[in-house]
C-alpha cells in the first residue's frame, strides 16, 4: 500500500512539473511556482527546490537571505537557505485549512534580497482519506406505530465526512432484515440523507423492537466506514408524524445583527389530535460549526433567534437540522432543514504586516531603492475586503503595488538629505473600500545615513586682517573658521595653508593650527619692508572622499613708531649731523640762513617730523620754523654780536613714544667781502653735496613710490567690485621743501582713516586714543560701508 502511495505521489509530481513548464512557456514574465502536496505529509517533506525552479544560484542563497512569507499567523512551510528546498514545517490538515473548498490552495511568497525580489508560490493541498464517516450519535431510536403502511419513509440522521471528492461519503448500507430497506437521497453539497422504507407491516405483538445497523462508506482507498445502531420501537395509536411547512427554510442575516434578533419561525403540523398533535422543536446540530451555541430555538413556538455574535469571516453558511416531534405516547418526528446565510459587513480593519525592512538608507540612495516589503490583509469579503494603501504627500517615498494587490513595496521616489531631515517616521495607511471605510496605520521608522556631500564653508570670505608690525614670532596673529553641516567624521574640519596657490615667499613665514584655524607668524613683521600680503587657507573635512574649500586672506601690516628720524642735511664728511654756515654781517631780519632736512621711514604721526631749537647761543638772533626746519635771522647783526653761533636742532616724530635726532649748525658771521669770497667756494662745494643728496632722495622716493604702486594694485584687485579712487597730487605749500609726504586713506563704518607720511595734509584732525599713525579725515562725500580710498602724495 505504501508503494502505491509513493507511486501516486510521483505521478502527481510529474503532472505538476508539466503544468509548471506549460505556464512558463505561455507567460515568460510569470514568476509563479505551483507545487502539490498531500495533507498530513510528514514534517520535513520536500515539495520542491525553489532556487532551482527560479533559476537562482544556490551558492549565494545564504547571503541573499531566502525566506518564505505566508501572510498567515502560522508558518506552514520553511525553506532551506543553503539548498533552496521548500519543506513542510508543521502538520497540515486540509479540512482545517479549507473545509469543503476545492481545490485547496495556499499562497506564499518567496522573498530574496540583494537585490530584493519576491516570487509567488502556490501550494495545492491534496486531500487524502484521513477521516471516516461519523454519525452524530452512535445510537438512534426510531419509533414506528404498528399498522404503519408499507412504503412509509423514515428519515435517519446522515453521516458526516470532512473529506472531499472520492474520499468523502459515497453510500450507506443497511444490515439485512425482513421489514426495512434503505433508500438514499442525494442533496448535492448538503450530503446524502438515508431513509428507512417499510417493506412489511409491523406487528408489535410479534416483535416490539427491531435492531438495525446502518453503515456509511466513503470512496477512499482503503475505504473507511462509520456505523449507526438503529433501534426501531413499534408503538400503538399515534400514527401521524409532524410535517414541516417547507422542505427547506432559508434566511439571510447581517453578521453584526445583535443578540436575540429574530430570524424565522419553523411551522410544522401534525394531523393527530391532543398530545399526539402537539409539536416540540429541538436543534439537533452538534458538529464543529457550533450552531447550537450561536442560535436559540423556542421549543414551543419554533422561533429561531441569534444567541451570540455571528462572524462572516469564520463561517458564511449554517445548515441547521431542527427536529419537530409530537408528544404522543410513541412520539413521531420529522426533520426540518434551515439554511442561515451570513451577510458580510465591514467590521474588520485592514492589517499591515511588514515582512522586510531596511531601517537605514544612505543619502545617495537612488530613487526606486526598496525600503520595506509589506503585505495587507482584510478578513472581510467583496468591497469590504479590498484595501488601498497610501502615504503622506510631503515625503520622498512612494508605494509600489504587486500584481496580486496584497503586497506593497515602499521605495524612495527622490534623493533624501540627512541635513534637512535626519529621519522619517513614515505613516502607511491601509483603507478598505467598505461603507463606511475602515483603516489602520503602520509607522515605519527610517533613518537617513549621512554621506560626505557638503564642503566646509568659511564664516567669512574673504578674510581681511590688520596686524601691527613688530609682532612676536611664533605667536598667533589671527584665526579663520569654517563649518561643515555633515555629521561625525564628515563634519570634522582641518585647516592648512594652500601653498600651491599662495606666494611661497609669504607662506614661508606663516603656519596654521590644523585643528582650530589659528594662524601663527614665524617672523616679525616690518611695515617698512612689507605692507600687505595675501594667501589662501584650505578647510578639509574628514569624510571619504574628503571635501574642501578655500578662502582668500588679506593681511595689512599696521605701522608702529619704530624708526628714528634721519638727518639728511646738514651732514659732515664724517657722517655726523653737523654743518657750518657763513652769513654776511649786514643781512637783514628774516634772512634764510639754512634749512635742516630730515626723513622718517614711518607714516602718519609716526613719520610727521617737528623741528625745535634745543640749544642756541642767542635766542634773539635766530629763529627755527618747527615744520620746515628753516633757520632765519630774527634781527640785524650789531657790532656787539659774536662772530660765531652754535645751534642744536632737535628733530622728533609724533609717535606715541616719540623718537628724535639732533643736528648741529655752526653759524659764522663774516664781513661782506669775506662772505662773497667764501660764497663762491661754498657754492661749489654745496652744489656737489646737493647733487649727492638729490640723488639719494630720488632713489628713496622712487623705491617708496614703487612699493605704494604695488600695494595699490593689489588692493584694487582685491576690491575689484568696489569703487577705488586713486589720485596723485602735490601739496600746494609756499614752504614746500621737497620732503617726502605720502598717505593712505581708508573707510570703516562712518569714519574715514588716513595713514600719512612725514607730513600731514592740512585740515586733518587727530583722534584721541587712536593709533599714532592714523588720522580721521573729514568726509564730505557719501560712500558705502567698506569703501577704500588711496591717496598718494609726493
Amino acid at each position: 500500500m505504501a508503494s502505491e502511495n509513493s507511486q501516486r505521489t510521483r505521478i502527481c509530481g510529474r503532472i505538476v512539473l508539466h503544468f509548471l513548464c506549460l505556464l512558463l512557456l505561455c507567460d515568460g514574465t510569470s514568476t509563479e511556482i505551483r507545487y502539490s502536496l498531500q495533507e498530513e505529509s510528514k514534517v520535513g517533506t520536500v515539495l520542491g527546490n525553489i532556487a532551482k525552479d527560479l533559476g537562482l544560484d544556490s551558492s549565494a542563497l545564504a547571503d541573499r537571505n531566502l525566506r518564505i512569507v505566508t501572510g498567515t499567523k502560522q508558518e506552514l512551510f520553511q525553506v532551506n537557505q543553503r539548498e533552496g528546498a521548500l519543506f513542510v514545517d508543521r502538520r497540515i490538515d486540509r479540512e482545517e485549512l479549507c473545509s469543503k473548498t476545492n481545490p485547496c490552495l495556499i499562497n506564499i511568497k518567496a522573498v530574496i534580497e540583494n537585490p530584493l525580489e519576491m516570487h509567488q508560490v502556490v501550494v495545492e493541498i491534496v486531500d487524502v482519506n484521513d477521516n471516516a464517516p461519523t454519525f452524530i450519535d452512535e445510537n438512534y431510536n426510531l419509533e414506528i406505530v404498528e399498522y404503519a403502511m408499507t412504503g412509509a419513509r423514515y428519515q435517519l440522521e446522515g453521516a458526516h465526512d470532512p473529506d472531499i471528492g472520492s474520499n468523502g461519503l459515497q453510500a450507506y448500507k443497511l444490515s439485512p432484515n425482513q421489514f426495512f430497506r434503505l433508500e438514499t437521497e442525494d442533496l448535492g453539497d448538503e450530503g446524502k440523507i438515508p431513509f428507512l422504507v417499510l417493506q412489511r407491516t409491523l406487528d408489535r405483538e410479534h416483535s416490539a423492537r427491531h435492531n438495525l445497523i446502518l453503515t456509511a462508506v466513503d470512496g477512499g482507498k482503503p475505504q473507511k466506514t462509520g456505523t449507526l445502531s438503529i433501534t426501531v420501537v413499534v408503538s400503538d395509536i399515534n400514527d401521524n408524524a409532524p410535517v414541516c411547512g417547507k422542505q427547506k427554510y432559508t434566511v439571510t442575516v447581517r453578521e453584526d445583527a445583535p443578540d436575540g434578533s429574530f430570524l424565522l419561525r419553523i411551522n410544522a403540523t401534525d394531523s393527530d389530535e391532543g398530545v399526539n398533535g402537539e409539536i416540540e422543536y429541538t436543534l439537533r446540530n452538534k458538529f464543529r460549526n457550533g450552531a447550537s451555541e450561536l442560535f436559540d430555538l423556542d421549543s414551543k413556538t419554533g422561533e429561531l433567534r441569534i444567541k451570540s455574535g455571528l462572524n462572516f469571516e469564520e463561517k458564511q453558511v449554517y445548515d441547521l437540522k431542527i427536529l419537530a416531534a409530537d408528544k404522543g405516547a410513541v412520539s413521531l418526528s420529522t426533520q426540518c432543514n434551515v439554511l442561515v446565510k451570513i451577510e458580510d459587513v465591514n467590521d474588520n480593519r485592514p492589517e499591515i504586516d511588514v515582512t522586510s525592512l531596511s531601517s537605514q538608507i544612505p543619502e545617495d540612495a537612488p530613487p526606486g531603492t526598496v525600503v520595506a516589503l509589506m503585505g495587507v490583509t482584510d478578513l472581510d469579503s467583496g468591497m469590504n475586503g479590498q484595501v488601498v494603501c497610501t502615504l503622506p504627500k510631503d515625503i520622498p517615498f512612494e508605494l509600489k503595488q504587486s500584481s496580486d494587490s496584497n503586497f506593497y513595496s515602499l521605495v524612495t521616489k527622490e534623493y533624501v538629505d540627512k541635513e534637512s531631515t535626519p529621519f522619517y517616521d513614515i505613516a502607511i495607511t491601509a483603507t478598505d473600500l467598505g461603507t463606511p471605510p475602515l483603516s489602520s496605520t503602520k509607522i515605519i521608522h527610517v533613518e537617513v545615513v549621512d554621506i560626505n556631500d557638503n564642503s566646509p564653508v568659511f564664516v567669512q570670505s574673504p578674510y581681511t586682517f590688520y596686524v601691527a608690525e613688530n609682532n612676536k614670532p611664533g605667536w598667533s596673529v589671527f584665526s579663520v573658521s569654517a563649518a561643515d553641516v555633515d555629521e561625525g567624521d564628515n563634519s570634522k574640519v582641518s585647516y592648512s595653508i594652500d601653498r600651491v596657490n599662495s606666494d611661497q615667499s609669504v607662506t614661508s613665514f606663516l603656519n596654521i593650527n590644523e585643528a582650530n584655524g589659528t594662524v601663527l607668524a614665524l617672523k616679525r613683521f616690518d611695515f617698512e619692508s612689507l605692507k600687505t600680503f595675501q594667501f589662501h587657507v584650505l578647510a578639509t573635512d574628514s569624510g571619504t572622499p574628503p571635501l574642501s574649500s578655500n578662502v582668500t586672506v588679506n593681511v595689512f601690516i599696521l605701522d608702529q613708531n619704530d624708526n628714528v628720524p634721519v638727518i639728511l642735511y646738514p651732514v659732515s664728511s664724517n657722517g655726523s649731523a653737523e654743518g657750518v654756515e657763513e652769513i654776511p654781517r649786514n643781512v637783514n631780519a628774516g634772512h634764510l640762513v639754512t634749512k635742516v632736512r630730515a626723513y622718517d621711514a614711518d607714516i602718519g604721526y609716526n613719520g610727521w617730523l617737528l623741528f625745535s631749537l634745543q640749544e642756541v647761543s642767542d635766542h634773539s638772533l635766530f629763529g627755527l620754523d618747527r615744520y620746515t626746519g628753516q633757520i632765519r635771522t630774527l634781527r640785524s647783526f650789531t657790532e656787539t654780536d659774536e662772530a660765531q653761533h652754535k645751534l642744536v636742532i632737535l628733530v622728533k616724530d609724533n609717535g606715541n613714544v616719540s623718537l628724535s635726532a639732533t643736528a648741529t649748525v655752526i653759524i659764522k658771521v663774516v664781513e661782506p667781502k669775506e662772505a662773497f669770497a667764501a660764497s663762491d667756494v661754498k657754492n661749489a662745494v654745496k652744489d656737489e653735496e646737493d647733487n649727492d643728496v638729490t640723488f639719494y632722495l630720488i632713489i628713496t622716493l622712487g623705491s617708496v613710490s614703487v612699493l605704494f604702486v604695488i600695494s595699490i594694485i593689489v588692493l584694487i584687485v582685491m576690491q575689484c567690485s568696489k569703487s577705488t579712487d586713486c589720485s596723485s597730487k602735490y601739496l600746494q605749500d609756499t614752504n614746500y621743501d621737497g620732503t617726502l609726504c605720502h598717505s593712505i586713506q581708508y573707510r570703516s563704518g562712518d569714519k574715514r582713516y588716513m595713514l600719512v607720511g612725514p607730513r600731514m595734509s592740512i585740515g586733518s584732525t587727530i583722534v584721541p586714543g587712536s593709533n599714532g599713525n592714523t588720522l580721521v579725515v573729514p568726509d564730505r562725500r557719501r560712500r558705502t560701508s567698506g569703501e577704500v580710498r588711496f591717496d598718494y602724495y609726493l
